[in-house]
């Protein structure tokens, strides 16, 4: 992957629906050259895909919560079961296990706090090898990765 790969993925990443002929006269390339950059680097795997960014809000989960997890018990049985119980959850929107402690920093995006409470007891609390949960609220989003700009 070369500068040219590289400012076309920038621009990407700024608005993913950019026309290409808009594209191409971004990173100074003729189009034809553009969209074959683009092809290969779709075929590649480069880019994985295009999405569309959400207003939580608009969907009723406006209210985010970072979860810090910790397990009692790390068999592979419980860590899998755990994970799996977690990612289906419709409320958590990003998973990740840790090394070190926390286990597992997990994003949880619900209505508001009584729907969080409610997630919380009956859902996560009621899995198996599970030691403690920290819960953080977010006071103010400065960046994020699903906006692609800053706040």
């Amino acid at each position: 992957m070369d500068s040219m790969d590289r400012a076309i993925i920038a621009e990407l990443l700024q608005d993913g629906r950019i026309p290409n002929v808009e594209l191409a006269e971004r990173v100074h390339l003729t189009p034809g050259p553009c969209l074959r950059r683009v092809q290969r680097l779709e075929q590649e795997k480069v880019i994985r895909g295009y999405r569309a960014v959400v207003d939580p809000a608009a969907l009723d989960r406006g209210f985010e919560v970072i979860l810090d997890v910790e397990l009692t018990v790390f068999d592979r049985e419980t860590v899998y079961a755990f994970e799996e119980a977690l990612a289906a959850m419709d409320e958590v929107v990003e998973l990740h296990r840790l090394f070190g402690s926390p286990d597992y920093f997990v994003r949880v995006a619900v209505k508001d706090l009584s729907a969080y409470e409610s997630f919380l007891t009956e859902r996560v609390m009621s899995l198996p090898g599970l030691q403690k949960v920290s819960s953080r609220f977010t006071m103010k989003t400065i960046k994020s990765a699903d906006s692609g700009t800053k706040a």
